[in-house]
């Protein structure tokens, strides 16, 4: 099909859900994993905030650059483009080009979904919606949202089941998931955020366990965290909810094994779970480049995904 047919095409259709076949980089080492690999786009903030790429050579790049043929989105990166149709269209085109599937969309800065406040939490669901839409018209099942908001553990756990269960629905009509990463506060609180779940309680809202993200509380004044959730009993919490994970890696040991997280240890927690979804490489080093970063933690995963 020509560039312009498909554009034509989909111009019609709206949602682009018919793309090539995903390409199979590394078919044998694959066979012997649980799960699928992903790329999630944060992986690469740096090289985007620096405008070194843009937010349409991410598909390109998680193929040429590191096999990688399923992706996940930041808002952050095409902030202005979420209805933007001619946009979203040349994204597709080049996902087509490159055999690319889309998984999800990380959102950020729309609103708090547990906010208690009753006028700030309806414009937070709203702002959501137009990343529904977006996720629907590229493709993905799932969007990842934050379960934040101001109040006491209780308040803000009954501003996220309402919060959530609203933007559920909605996604719930247009076939998205909506699933919350632990992302600081209370949200790093695996027995919190497990418990907003369980009262949720829909099929297409659950979370993304990240394997470093379990900050509950930081210093005054400084990005060093004064209380940790532990990670492993968090992530073992939230695997029943889970629509996919996170794996978050920062620095390597000379064998290639993160520094913070016991892989195996974690691993084990996921794929006890039962869990056969994506797992999505989130690399957030400063010691190592981040093309590097992204390898070495892809290499650590099919490693010990094959060891166990």
């Amino acid at each position: 099909m020509k560039r312009r047919d498909f554009l034509h095409q989909i111009a019609y259709t709206g949602a682009g859900l018919a793309l090539a076949p995903l390409a199979n980089f590394d078919l044998d080492s694959r066979k012997k994993l649980f799960f699928e690999i992903s790329l999630a786009e944060w992986s690469l903030h740096n090289a985007l905030f620096k405008k070194e790429m843009t937010n349409l050579d991410f598909p390109v790049m998680a193929r040429k650059e590191f096999g990688i043929g399923i992706v996940e989105y930041v808002n952050q990166f095409f902030k202005d483009k979420a209805r933007d149709t001619t946009y979203l269209n040349e994204l597709l085109m080049r996902c087509k080009d490159n055999g690319i599937k889309n998984h999800l969309i990380m959102i950020d800065g729309e609103g708090d979904l547990g906010s208690t406040t009753k006028a700030e939490l309806d414009k937070a669901i709203e702002q959501h919606k137009q990343w529904i839409e977006c996720a629907k018209y590229l493709g993905c099942a799932t969007i990842r949202v934050n379960a934040a908001g101001k109040g006491t553990a209780e308040e803000v756990a009954k501003g996220a089941v309402e919060g959530l269960s609203r933007l559920g629905e909605y996604g719930a009509s247009m076939g998205i998931n909506v699933i919350v990463e632990n992302h600081g506060g209370y949200s790093s609180n695996g027995k919190w955020l497990s418990g907003v779940m369980k009262q949720v309680n829909m099929k297409n809202v659950g979370t993304l366990p990240d394997f470093g993200n379990f900050c509950v509380t930081r210093k005054a004044g400084s990005w060093n965290c004064a209380e940790e959730y532990d990670r492993y009993l968090g992530v073992e919490e939230l695997m029943p909810f889970a629509k996919g994970v996170s794996a978050k890696t920062h620095d390597f040991d000379a064998e290639g094994n993160d520094m913070l997280v016991d892989y195996v240890k974690m691993m084990k927690i996921v794929k006890k779970a039962k869990f056969k979804g994506y797992v999505g490489i989130e690399y957030e080093g400063s010691k190592t480049p981040e093309k590097e970063g992204i390898k070495k933690t892809k290499a650590l995963l099919e490693k010990v995904g094959a060891m166990i």
